[in-house]
């Protein structure tokens, strides 16, 4: 698997580098954003099979690794990314998972100390699924405004139920042998009594389905 690494720091990076490629991995590190953008922009480059990158770089040690991320996957929406972080970045999380969270993860690098839990995310994100760190999770629903589950009618649970194990609406309205406005109009609901707003659609489902696996013990 070809995987690209964006950190700044030159002993992780070191060490993630002689990790994966102990692993049997082709690996290619960038101690910037900038870098890491101009490396993948090149007229006919192949995308990596994984995108691995710190949230916090230099110049500004902000957001620009995200920022990279985020530029990089609108131009290829399958790059598979995982995002490490020394923080709980709520609103950079948040922004993140609006943007789809097929092929994604935000681990943070308190885990990566854990090799087998590292190389486990690392194959998980490339293979398509989403990994979501617990205190990810945690903070990101805490974060939200909460409305209590009970609210759902029973029907509507069971919608978000589907929807926690990554059922679509079309999945959904076949196993509840129901129609796709009536799917649409559930999904609707449960959205709005969860005070989730309608500023980005797939944010809204994911933190969703984040609430349901919170309530039910389910965390990632």
């Amino acid at each position: 698997m070809r995987i690209v690494i964006a950190e700044d720091s030159v002993l992780l990076l070191d060490g993630l580098v002689r990790l994966l490629t102990a692993e049997g991995h082709a690996v290619t590190g960038y101690r910037t954003a900038d870098e890491l953008v101009a490396a993948l922009s090149r007229p006919g480059v192949t995308m990596p099979d994984l995108l691995v990158t710190d949230v916090r770089m230099p110049p500004s040690h902000t957001d620009e690794g995200l920022r990279a991320a985020l530029h990089l996957r609108s131009l290829h929406p399958e790059l598979p990314v995982l995002v490490l972080s020394q923080y709980v970045e709520q609103r950079y999380a948040s922004e993140l998972l609006a943007r789809g969270a097929r092929g994604l993860g935000y681990v943070l690098k308190d885990r990566i100390a854990d090799v087998d839990t590292f190389l486990d995310a690392v194959d998980r994100v490339a293979r398509g699924e989403t990994v979501i760190d617990s205190e990810v999770v945690t903070q990101v629903i805490a974060r939200s405004r909460r409305t209590d589950l009970d609210d759902l009618t029973r029907r509507e649970r069971e919608v978000l139920a589907l929807m926690a194990e990554g059922r679509s609406n079309t999945a959904i309205a076949d196993r509840l042998v129901v129609g796709m406005a009536a799917v649409e109009k559930h999904v609707t609901n449960i959205l709005t009594k969860l005070g989730l707003p309608p500023d980005a659609d797939a944010n809204r489902r994911v933190l969703a389905v984040l609430r349901w696996l919170d309530e039910n013990g389910a965390r990632p």
